[in-house]
């Protein structure tokens, strides 16, 4: 049995049912499905998708990134994103490792192995990157994972194993976005502190110019990096982020469409029912009754 088929076998001992499954593991979490998805809002963290098995497409603003065994996902800041399983069947399901990103452990790594060039200080990425999973990367999450058949284990050698990931992530081909994460003076940064503000702001009225002071940028730099990073405006952002709260509250709560509206920050129920019904194509109340029913087939 080669890497990638041991790394698949290992998800699917421990995530032997469909969805996500938190683990012993700091940080990790396995994922599974046995068909195709719809799309699906969801907020990515600074995170590590690495699939074992099938193929999943998540859209930022306008450009979509399909990742498979053979490109892993990076995401340097939280983004809003689409998400969907694209490649899955009972047969051979979606196995997907996802792991946090550790940036007091990316932090010392960049410092004890600095880059050659210095051109990952210069100009914007998108927060998000597709590269290549070279075998050194897929050995050391296949090593992660098994560590799962060991409980006891884990405490001792998780890190160790992590941090080769990181290494892996850092020196590996397509590292600019994993440099400029380490970096704590660099726009990535500045941008993902100001979406920290924003996630704990969201519900209220939120001026450019607290967003900026946050960041420690100009109103205008920080407008045209915050885009530069996340694909969105910073307000296009927000309403991102009202939107997916407000689904959570309607399916998972039970609240209605004018109720959940308010609690993230609508005070017109009409204008929060067409952002809803443009961000994700039909009014929320219709939405969030299609959304019910589908939780309620999968039980």
């Amino acid at each position: 049995m080669d890497t990638l088929a041991k790394f698949a076998a290992a998800i699917a001992r421990h995530a032997p049912v469909d969805g996500i499954h938190d683990t012993a593991l700091p940080g990790g979490r396995l994922i599974r499905s046995s068909s195709p998805t719809m799309p699906m809002p969801v907020l990515y963290e600074r995170t590590l998708c690495l699939v074992a098995q099938g193929r999943k497409r998540a859209v930022l603003g306008t450009t979509a990134f399909v990742y498979d065994p053979a490109h892993y996902l990076v995401a340097s800041v939280e983004l809003p994103v689409t998400g969907a399983v694209i490649e899955a069947s009972p047969e051979q399901p979606y196995l997907c490792l996802s792991l946090d990103l550790d940036m007091v452990v990316l932090g010392d790594l960049a410092l004890r192995h600095p880059s050659a060039s210095r051109d990952d200080d210069d100009g914007d990425d998108t927060g998000m990157a597709l590269n290549r999973t070279t075998p050194a990367l897929l050995d050391a999450a296949l090593r992660l994972t098994e560590l799962l058949d060991t409980p006891a284990d884990i405490d001792a050698l998780a890190p160790l194993v992590t941090r080769e990931i990181l290494y892996r992530l850092l020196t590996g081909a397509g590292n600019r976005i994993v440099r400029r994460m380490a970096r704590g003076d660099s726009r990535q940064n500045q941008i993902a502190r100001a979406i920290v503000w924003l996630r704990a702001h969201y519900a209220r009225d939120c001026r450019i110019d607290e967003m900026a002071d946050v960041a420690r940028m100009s109103r205008s730099t920080f407008h045209a990096h915050f885009k530069a990073v996340t694909a969105m405006s910073p307000l296009e952002f927000r309403t991102q982020l009202r939107m997916q709260e407000a689904r959570r509250l309607m399916v998972a709560e039970g609240l209605d469409a004018a109720s959940a509206g308010y609690r993230v920050g609508y005070e017109s129920p009409s204008q929060f029912s067409r952002d809803y019904a443009r961000l994700f194509g039909v009014p929320p109340a219709r939405d969030a009754g299609r959304l019910r029913e589908t939780v309620g087939a999968a039980h």
